[in-house]
Order: C-alpha cells, then structure tokens, then sequence
C-alpha cells in the first residue's frame, strides 16, 4: 500500500504544475463543476499507476488541475464503488494519494435518496454525519504513517466547513438542508421496507458512496466538507420506479445551485 501510493504520487507530481490544495470528488451528474476550474493540467485515470476505472456513466474517469478563483484544486470527475467490484482500499485510494500530495481539504459530493419526509427531490442536503452500512476501508493491516489504528470520528464531517457553507448558502440565497447520510452497498435502489429501516436508524438519505472516502480522510487527519443532491425519494407514499438516467437528470438540475455554493466555500477557506 505505502509503495503504491508513493509511486502514484510521484507519477502526479510529475505531470502537474499548481500544488491543489483541495480536492473535490464529484458524485453521479455532479461532474459539470469540472467546468468552473480553470484547467491547467487533466490526467485520464488509465493512466495513473495503482489507479481504478471509473465503469459508471456520469462519472467520466480523470483528475483534473486547476484553480477556482485563486484556489488550487484537483477534482475526481468520477469516484469508484464498492458495488463496482473494487476492494475497500480501491475505492479510498485516491484519498490517501491527495493527502500525500498535501491536500488540505476533502469535499466530497454524491446524489442520494431522501428518506426524510420533509426531503423534495432536488433538495441539497449537507451532510452532518454517517451511518456506515457498508464494509469499513479500516478493516485489515494498520499502516501507523497513513494514521492511527482506532479513529475518532465525532467530528467525520468538519463542522467549522459545515458552518461555512451554510453560510455561503444562505448568502447566496440557496435553500439546503441538513442531515445523516447512510451509505449502502448497492447497486440496487433500495426497496420500500429497506427505506423504512434506514429512516428508522436515523439517516436522512441514502446512497452507495461517501462513506468509505470520509472514513479514510478522517483515518488520515483530512477535514471534509459532504453534499448530497436529493435525486429521488424513499418516502411512503413518494417511491416511484427510478433509473440511473432520472438520476442523473434531477441532479443537473440543481448543479449550478451546488457550484456556487463549493465556489463560495472555497473563498472562505483558512490555507
């Protein structure tokens, strides 16, 4: 593990002319921010040594580098899924690499399910914190220079960025919401009884990612700020057939709302 990331790191350093300072991991549809950086460099994951293949449309496969404002940013237009076949330490691997390429910030963003009765389907929701329903990435070997073996996560979603983008939306004159994000393993939707259950323990909004990506930033120290876009809902009375397609299409219609509330943040951030 430690060699492969070293070797990815150097093999990124070397094709790349700004230090980022946040990296952004763009969900289903949420790929359209990539055309709010001003690119300096675009690396195709195929490319990079170690790196897994984005397989799922909206997610189009490459790191990209660049600045938003004045801020150095690299953004993962497109993330990988346990429910895709990868290990755990797949998934979260790129996560390690930023944090060893000196990233000071996670943002990581996703579109989910809103179990939540209060939800609409184009609500964006802040996530304020996890129920982890998927297998952790901390299972296995320890590696004390990635972070410690038993990780405090009372505060997996930094509450001062929490406080920051709350703010920007409400400058900006953006309704939000806040809530509990619980991740699953897909790559089903989930059924009616599954969506009572996991409102009944107390999430939020569902979905097949985040976790596992916040886990690993948390193991390493990285703050994270985490958005969901409600792209259907797992409410009584509420659940219709969904595809991935419809998925995609409510997400893009919230997009620009989300850009300029990252866009916002990124302006407030302490460097």
């Amino acid at each position: 593990m430690l060699e492969k990331i070293k070797e990815t790191v150097e093999f990124i350093n070397s094709k790349i002319t700004i230090q980022p300072k946040v990296a952004i991991i763009l969900g289903s549809g949420l790929g359209d921010l990539a055309n709010d950086i001003k690119v300096t460099e675009k690396i195709d994951y195929h490319k990079i040594p170690n790196f897994p293949v984005s397989t799922i449309k909206g997610h189009s496969g490459q790191l990209i580098f660049g600045t938003i404002g004045n801020v150095p940013v690299v953004a993962m237009q497109g993330r990988f899924h346990f429910y895709e076949g990868y290990a755990m330490t797949e998934v979260t691997f790129p996560v390690r690499v930023f944090k060893k390429m000196g990233i000071e910030y996670l943002f990581v963003s996703n579109a989910s399910g809103g179990v939540n009765p209060d939800f609409e389907v184009g609500d964006i929701m802040f996530i304020t914190d996890h129920i982890n329903l998927l297998p952790n990435p901390l299972l296995g070997k320890n590696y004390d220079e990635l972070g410690p073996r038993f990780v405090d996560m009372s505060n997996a979603y930094d509450k001062q960025l929490l406080s920051k983008a709350t703010k920007a939306a409400r400058k900006l004159g953006i309704r939000y919401k806040t809530g509990v994000y619980a991740g699953v393993t897909g790559p089903t939707y989930e059924t009616p009884s599954e969506y009572n259950y996991i409102r009944s323990i107390g999430a939020d909004a569902v979905g097949m990612s985040t976790v596992p990506e916040v886990i690993v930033a948390r193991h390493m120290g990285l703050p994270v700020f985490a958005v969901s876009v409600i792209s259907d809902l797992g409410v009584k009375g509420k659940i219709i057939e969904i595809s991935h397609q419809e998925v995609l299409e409510a997400v893009e219609q919230v997009t620009p709302k989300l850009i300029s509330i990252i866009k916002d943040l990124l302006a407030d951030l302490d460097y």
